[in-house]
């Protein structure tokens, strides 16, 4: 196991397009949006500066980047290439490809957001989440939600290109939802409603109540425990290795 995820981790690090994505990107759009001086200053309507509004904001993005294009497009292309088939016959088994997979994702997301966090701090003097115990609940309800959604696209798409046509069809709308084009402080009240009831809305609502030194709130959690539970129930049952 720990050979089969040191080679996951190889690949991940041999693919450019993957790490620049998930874990460069997140951190230069903190860098951008921090360098625009209006970001800096306390806006009115969000009650606070846009630098402080965007960090938890650009945390989820990763997290969808992640999700939504890395992990199905991965898991389709070992299917579609016979992968899985070729380990089945195997001691190795394909089984294990899928927690090493799911071990280095995870891993990446904690990279990118101890980057996103770290580079919001020291160059924008952005306040760390003040309730460390509300913040790794928040994480981990918003890792497994959009993970358990990869899988579930990895379990129901045949080939990479419609995994990735398939990801940016829901990463562009969702994303709306979360406040990334946006501030959701601007949106209408019933787009918010509803805003709170995507897996990343709900997880920007997370963040933002342990940015207020809060547990995220319970609509939070139930919505981001309902996306997991169903996806992941649904990529168990339809999940093919060939």
């Amino acid at each position: 196991m720990k050979r089969l995820t040191a080679v996951e981790f190889k690949l991940f690090l041999r693919d450019p397009a993957a790490y620049f994505w998930t874990l460069l990107f997140p951190v230069a759009l903190v860098v951008i949006i921090g360098s625009l001086p209006s970001s800096r200053e306390v806006n009115v309507e969000l009650g606070q500066r846009a630098i402080d509004y965007f960090t938890p904001v650009l945390v989820v993005l990763a997290f969808a980047l992640t999700g939504l294009f890395i992990t199905p497009t991965y898991l389709v292309g070992y299917r579609e290439k016979g992968i899985l088939r070729r380990l089945s016959t195997t001691p190795v088994g394909p089984a294990r490809v899928l927690v090493a997979q799911l071990v280095v994702q995870t891993t990446v997301a904690i990279a990118t957001t101890f980057l996103v966090l770290t580079t919001s701090r020291l160059l924008w003097d952005v306040n760390l989440p003040s309730n460390p115990a509300g913040f790794v609940l928040a994480f981990l309800l918003s890792a497994t939600a959009v993970l358990s959604i990869g899988l579930f696209l990895a379990s129901v798409i045949k080939t990479s290109k419609a995994a990735t046509g398939a990801g940016s069809m829901l990463f562009f709308p969702l994303m709306f939802f979360a406040g990334l084009y946006v501030p959701r402080e601007h949106m209408p009240a019933a787009v918010n409603r509803i805003g709170d009831f995507t897996p990343l809305g709900a997880s920007v609502q997370a963040f933002g109540d342990v940015a207020k030194g809060n547990f995220p709130g319970t609509t939070a959690i139930l919505v981001l425990l309902g996306y997991t539970v169903v996806a992941g129930v649904g990529a168990a049952r339809l999940f093919r290795w060939e």
